[in-house]
């Protein structure tokens, strides 16, 4: 196997879970080279990876269509021995059936999957329980005689990331905003996460450019006084960084969890209209997740969540802030 096209152009936690894959590539195909194609956006997230040689990048929201048909032909020119899409829907089939790749694998799930060389399940469901995404992801490599047994996800942070977010007193992360509103936890409800937090201890909010107005809006209503906002200010890589020697980092069910996953970070998870057993879970030595206790029978009420509750009421997220600090 000389040449490895890695396919995943989701979202940034999907990424995340994507990179078990390269490091067991790497150990049973040291010599091969190793490329990844993701989404504009994400490319942030593999900067520096030492077993990468180029990361590919896909522009769904400037031309869309003409970018994939100009992906398709630059994979085409890079005669792949084997491409492996863990992306599971009909764009990136198209990518992989017309790769011109000697072997192509997927999840059934995809559309096309029919057309490639190997195809895998991919079961996401409570009878599932103790399956990972991780463990989905890498039997798509079983058959390639890779060690298939579970591993971290792993970021790569440079020196100079953790020199920028070195911090020389305790401190806590919150990331407290999610792409799916019903997956993120109430800012109102941060606020009182917040004012439990030891007030010698710091305490950093993190986001993109898109949560900053939400992080100030729970700083200022906050009664703590060493709360600073730093969403918009650091790279995927510094994010992790930061979180990698915090003594508590409190996220959603998001990407920012994947983060803490990939540094071995100590982490608590809120999960609303979410589960765990859906597979998509903390795999920190010191992982806590925190979830609704009553019944609900609309929870789940899906993998991702929703913009808004579909019942109106979003009470699978009344979990009192007293559950999530442990004091």
């Amino acid at each position: 196997m000389k040449s490895i096209l890695i396919i995943q152009t989701a979202f940034i936690g999907d990424v995340v879970l994507a990179t078990p894959v390269i490091e067991k590539l790497h150990e049973t195909f040291p010599k091969a080279s190793i490329d990844f194609l993701l989404r504009k956006g994400n490319e942030g997230l593999l900067v520096g990876h030492p077993y990468l040689r180029e990361v590919l990048i896909w522009d769904k929201k400037k031309g869309k269509y003409k970018q994939l048909f100009a992906i398709i032909g630059r994979i085409r020119r890079y005669r792949y021995d084997c491409v492996i899409n863990l992306h599971r829907f009909l764009n990136t089939g198209l990518i992989t059936v017309f790769s011109g790749a000697k072997e192509t694998i997927g999840f059934s799930k995809n559309p096309l999957s029919f057309a490639f060389s190997k195809k895998y399940p991919h079961f996401i469901g409570e009878e599932q329980e103790n399956i990972h995404e991780i463990d989905r992801n890498l039997s798509l490599i079983s058959h390639l005689h890779c060690n298939t047994d579970r591993r971290l996800p792993k970021l790569y942070p440079s020196l100079n990331d953790f020199k920028k977010v070195k911090k020389d007193e305790p401190y806590v992360t919150i990331s407290p905003t999610s792409v799916w509103f019903t997956k993120q936890y109430p800012l109102v409800k941060w606020v009182e996460v917040i004012n439990l937090i030891h007030p010698t201890t710091s305490v950093f909010l993190l986001g993109g450019k898109p949560d900053v107005s939400a992080c100030e809006q729970i700083k200022n209503r906050t009664k703590h006084n060493k709360v600073e906002v730093m969403a918009g200010k650091l790279s995927f890589l510094e994010s992790a960084a930061l979180m990698k020697d915090a003594t508590m980092n409190y996220v959603n069910d998001s990407a920012p969890m994947h983060f803490a996953s990939a540094m071995d970070a100590p982490v608590t998870v809120i999960y609303c209209s979410t589960i765990p057993a859906f597979g998509f879970g903390p795999l920190s030595t010191n992982a806590r997740i925190v979830e609704y206790s009553g019944f609900l029978d609309c929870r789940p009420c899906g993998i991702h969540g929703y913009q808004a509750c579909p019942k109106g009421h979003f009470k699978c997220s009344e979990i009192a802030a007293n559950e999530i600090v442990v004091q």
